[in-house]
């Protein structure tokens, strides 16, 4: 099969010919359809403290057709398009006892998706609706990111939010806050041309960053926020969101920084402010995405910006480096792309 392999922190993604996987008894092996590129990829392949192996096949937003079915399994068959929960769980840790296997580091984790093929445990498998595209299905995982970092940050009814960034993981949190009860949302961005993307997941307003955006955000809430999201993962973000969030509020670090990031306790403290740093979710996660996904109140695909060939994903993955203009680049195999607002 062919793959694109990390192999030096800075250097473009490698695409390599790898021996096809064969499937254990309790495993299923997947075409992969697509797979979403992840800012965490991005990160961890810069050459900072948190980096993958040498040897890596990233990908772990993905989704693709069942074509080999291990001895033991029962209930899956060819054919049946899936996605995954992309950790395994040792099932004896605080994390597997929280169900979020994400935490566990005792076991593999399940990532490959940037790939022709890859091997899945049914343990952690999920049959996508029939309502659902593997394009659709390509996107639980970073919804599910969205749905756990909201419900972490223990959301009232009524909540005036901020959300710092317009991304993907910022537009799932909007998508999600919106329906776990939130009053206004607003987010905020450097870039105005996402201000359609917020109101289409469920935002209210849009602030561009500068100097009046404090004043900006307040108005455009009706209020200083009850919870900030930051979910930008760059350095000095989170200090933004205490100096927004209202006293006794909430600061939510959603954007996986992977590098050391200042911040001014005594303000924070001051203010009396709660700081977490939810990071991944449960295999019931990726269920309810799923199912909410299936009713079909808005169709997330709105956050996919454009589809590109494995051939093309070193180049492509090395421009999302730098500054640009997509939401979500999922990966499909075949020769052909698709720029950004075509049909997916």
């Amino acid at each position: 099969m062919k793959a694109a392999v990390y192999r030096e922190a800075g250097k473009p993604l490698v695409l390599e010919n790898l021996p096809d996987p064969e499937p254990g008894p309790d495993e299923v092996i997947i075409k992969v359809h697509r797979c979403g590129i992840c800012g965490t990829d991005l990160h961890m392949t810069e050459g900072h403290a948190w980096q993958f192996s040498t040897g890596t096949v990233p990908g772990h937003e993905y989704a693709g057709e069942v074509v080999e079915v291990g001895s033991s399994v029962t209930g899956l068959r060819k054919g049946d398009l899936i996605t995954a929960l992309p950790s395994t769980g040792c099932g004896h840790c605080e994390a597997c006892y929280s169900g979020n296997l994400a935490l566990c580091h005792n076991a593999p984790g399940v990532m490959g998706g940037y790939a022709e093929l890859m091997r899945i445990p049914v343990s952690v498998a999920v049959r996508l609706p029939g309502t659902l595209s593997a394009a659709d299905g390509a996107l639980i995982e970073p919804l599910a990111v969205g749905l756990y970092g909201v419900r972490v940050s223990q959301i009232q009814p009524g909540d005036r939010v901020l959300v710092l960034g317009a991304g993907s993981v910022a537009l799932c949190t909007i998508y999600w806050a919106k329906r776990l009860g939130a009053g206004r949302i607003v987010a905020m961005s450097r870039s105005a041309r996402r201000g359609a993307g917020v109101l289409d997941m469920g935002g209210d307003g849009f602030v561009q960053y500068g100097e009046n955006e404090i004043g900006e955000v307040v108005e455009a809430l009706g209020g200083q926020p009850d919870i900030v999201f930051e979910c930008v993962g760059n350095p000095g973000f989170i200090m933004k969101g205490i100096e927004h969030v209202r006293p006794l509020g909430r600061v939510i670090s959603m954007g996986f920084c992977t590098s050391p990031d200042p911040l001014v306790p005594a303000l924070a403290g001051f203010k009396g402010v709660s700081l977490q740093f939810p990071v991944g979710y449960s295999l019931k996660d990726f269920h309810h995405v799923a199912d909410v996904m299936d009713a079909g109140h808005v169709d997330p695909k709105i956050l996919i910006s454009s589809v590109v060939a494995l051939d093309d994903l070193p180049a492509v993955f090395e421009g999302l480096r730098g500054p640009n203009n997509e939401t979500k680049v999922q990966v499909a195999p075949g020769p052909a792309s698709t720029p950004a607002g075509k049909s997916v």
